[in-house]
């Protein structure tokens, strides 16, 4: 009766079928289906003719009046139902339309409240945007209004304030800039929460922090799940927690990540599958937790990274494949330790192949104590130890490739392992 296609190119709406046509088509498929009764209830029946009458009783002219006025009844019947379905389907339309102007009217008043100065009135514009996400009729709206929020985090600070700060500026209008940052942050936060069959969730969306400052804020227990997150380019400053946040699935971007100061902490969060990109990172002052982290079944490539200065410590995490499908990839190819305390105390590579190849170890301490290097191949080839002290204490499993010499020699300057990993290298 109605046919609803997709519309062309920049236009939208409803298109129907001519009247004429859709009742043309009506009747016929009454004819059919009527036909088809009376044909299989002819067959029922058995009979084998119509009785002919050549005098028509009144009983029969009554009959022929009732088909005829029920035919017309019929008739008129299919005209008010096609009438009223396409009647139907406009105020449909109508509302949908009408949904999508006042949807559209409530986004452009919000993000006109987050361009304004005041700091209370863009507070109100990020409540409104989320408040739209959330009841937005579409994932298509809800992913423009997260992809706004992000942008918001994205924007430059006030031209007077030192980018490089690690402290927030004193001034009011500072603070409730930095204010309203951090409420962005965690209504993402809260929504990341919920559970995927929630109505609010916003698990599998895209969220997109390149070149994001954030100088505080929590995204703890945030649950990112398919979908792409990229923090490429961004600075950490202040205090970022990230505790117990889950990455699973799709690819989470911290490449060209920089972390200039104050706090940020991983701990506990789970990286599953997909791939993990710590390339070209810098570690550059400050301290970053990864403590009790857990990386499994993907690749993570920390390729590049820089680190620097400061405190990272990587202390009790998990890197594991899965086991008899997919070997888990650790790389710290190139990677360069010239100055932080770097600390993979009581790490677990299981199922791991562990790249440290030409990676420069040339300042400060680097400490793999009680770490274990089981089911899977750590290979320290071509990595250059030229200062500072990298020291294996208790470690435990197969010695990497690339620290004990076949022969049985010492390892390299600056480089302390276990005594057992000389012996059996010896014995061999």
């Amino acid at each position: 009766m109605s046919r609803q296609s997709r519309p062309p190119e920049g236009r939208g709406g409803l298109r129907l079928w001519p009247v004429g046509s859709v009742l043309a088509l009506i009747f016929l498929a009454s004819v059919v289906v009527a036909a088809a009764v009376f044909l299989t209830g002819w067959d029922l029946l058995g009979a084998r003719g119509i009785e002919r009458e050549r005098q028509l009783t009144s009983k029969t002219v009554f009959e022929l009046v009732k088909l005829s006025f029920g035919v017309v009844a019929g008739s008129g019947a299919l005209v008010a139902l096609v009438v009223a379905y396409r009647r139907q389907r406009v105020d449909e339309d109508d509302a949908r339309r009408e949904a999508t102007r006042l949807h559209t009217e409530r986004f452009t008043g919000a993000v006109g409240q987050l361009g304004e100065e005041p700091a209370a009135v863009r507070l109100g514009g990020v409540h409104a945007l989320v408040g739209l996400a959330d009841d937005a009729p579409n994932r298509a709206q809800r992913q423009t209004c997260i992809d706004v929020l992000c942008a918001y985090l994205r924007l430059p600070y006030p031209p007077e304030e030192d980018p490089e700060r690690t402290e927030v500026g004193g001034s009011p209008r500072h603070v409730g800039l930095h204010e309203v940052r951090r409420t962005v942050v965690r209504l993402i936060r809260d929504r990341l929460r919920l559970p995927t069959d929630h109505p609010h969730s916003w698990q599998g969306y895209d969220f997109d922090f390149t070149g994001a400052v954030l100088d505080g804020g929590s995204l703890d227990h945030a649950h990112f799940s398919g979908g792409s997150v990229s923090f490429e380019g961004a600075v950490f400053r202040g205090s970022v927690v990230l505790n117990g946040a889950r990455f699973c699935g799709g690819t989470v971007n911290f490449t060209g990540v920089r972390f200039a100061g104050g706090t940020t902490n991983f701990n506990g969060a789970h990286f599953s599958g997909g791939r993990v990109s710590f390339e070209d990172a810098r570690f550059c002052g400050g301290t970053v937790g990864f403590g009790a982290a857990l990386f499994t079944g993907g690749t993570v490539s920390f390729k590049g990274a820089h680190f620097a200065d400061g405190a990272v410590s990587f202390r009790g995490a998990h890197f594991s494949g899965n086991p008899g499908s997919f070997r888990g990839t650790v790389s710290f190819h190139g990677a360069r330790f010239c100055g932080a305390a770097v600390d993979f105390d009581r790490a677990r590579f299981a199922g791991s192949a562990v790249d440290v190849g030409s990676a420069d170890f040339s300042a400060g301490a680097v400490t793999f104590t009680g770490a274990r290097f089981a089911d899977g191949s750590a290979d320290f080839t071509r990595a250059t130890f030229s200062g500072g002290a990298v020291g294996f204490g208790q470690a435990q499993g197969e010695a990497p490739a690339g620290l004990v010499p076949s022969d049985g020699g010492t390892a390299p300057a600056g480089v302390s392992l276990p005594g057992s990993w000389h012996s059996a290298r010896t014995r061999s």
